[in-house]
């Protein structure tokens, strides 16, 4: 094969890579914009259901999905018997506890302040990884969790006097989604190298709907109750979160990779805030929304520097 051609396709791979990450991009970018408002379709449909009823519904319509599409990419891999009970508890800690205590937080207390405090997710990560595992931190690392800490501080210290109003109960639940999504984190962790990520996904799916069904029942409001706007709404929240966002971020992963598909996903609140004083009337202090870019911003150097560790690795 003569030079030039072998630089002709090199081109050809360079201009169809950088053409799947311009694509990937704007992808994510809707994306978020769509994470964003599911908080506004979900705070509506709580208004009939309860936050597993919820759960049940939005996970069922997006299992519908995966199920269909892991019946045309990948039908050979099959769950072993011993690792049911880990995909079990991955189901109960990253979607049932997680969505619960983000779902129940937004009575108390506004979406924006929720997703501002679930973009301490990253720093909380890096602590466990550091006093539990024994991890290397580096300093930047340190220092952007530190003032993680402090812009997370500075928000609840503003509502310091609402509090013992209800406050508290709503900051504590959003706290409880941290943890949880954390502890989700490290158990789905040990089952990637065994699972594609399209298995791991439909059997967690599988496991949340098992899991809340009897809920879902015990709960179940009058069926005049499920207006064509409530339909609407759960058939959003199951295809774009539980669905159509899964294959979006697996599709980001591979072609921008982790580091830059959890910085996407850490700009939550931006769009969470824009929507929920739009189209939910609420509003934080300037202070809160200065906190929350302090947030934002030191946990994106967080997740920079551990891709970077990562990669090095």
């Amino acid at each position: 094969m003569s030079e030039k051609r072998q630089i002709d396709i090199e081109d050809c791979k360079k201009e169809s890579r950088d053409r799947a990450k311009f694509y990937t991009y704007l992808l994510m970018s809707g994306l978020v914009i769509a994470w964003g408002f599911d908080y506004v379709v979900a705070k509506h449909v709580l208004t009939i259901l309860q936050p597993l009823g919820l759960l049940f519904f939005k996970y069922t319509v997006g299992m519908v999905l995966i199920i269909c599409i892991k019946l045309k990419t990948d039908r050979k891999s099959i769950v072993r018997k011993k690792d049911i009970p880990l995909f079990v508890l991955c189901s109960i800690c990253g979607e049932i506890l997680y969505f619960f205590c983000e779902y129940t937080a937004m009575d108390y207390i506004p979406v924006s302040l929720v997703t501002i405090i679930l973009a301490f997710v990253p720093a909380l990560s890096i602590i466990i990884e550091r006093v539990i595992f024994k991890r290397t931190v580096t300093k930047p690392m340190t220092i952007g969790v530190t003032i993680c800490i402090l812009g997370v501080a500075l928000i609840i210290g503003v509502d310091f006097e609402h509090l013992l109003q209800g406050r508290m109960i709503g900051y504590l639940l959003a706290f409880g989604a941290v943890f949880s999504w954390n502890a989700y984190n490290f158990l789905t962790a040990s089952l990637h190298d065994r699972y594609s990520s399209i298995t791991l996904t439909c059997t967690q799916l599988i496991c949340t709907s098992l899991l809340t069904l009897p809920y879902a029942i015990h709960t179940m409001p009058p069926l005049e109750a499920f207006t064509p706007d409530m339909i609407g709404g759960i058939i959003y929240l199951g295809l774009i979160n539980a669905g159509l966002g899964f294959l979006i971020t697996v599709r980001s992963l591979h072609v921008i990779g982790p580091t830059s598909t959890a910085l996407f996903s850490n700009f939550l609140p931006i769009t969470s805030t824009f929507f929920g004083w739009i189209l939910l009337h609420e509003s934080i202090s300037g202070v809160q929304l200065a906190g929350g870019a302090v947030v934002v911003a030191a946990a994106c150097v967080v997740i920079k520097e551990k891709g970077k560790m990562e990669e090095l690795s």
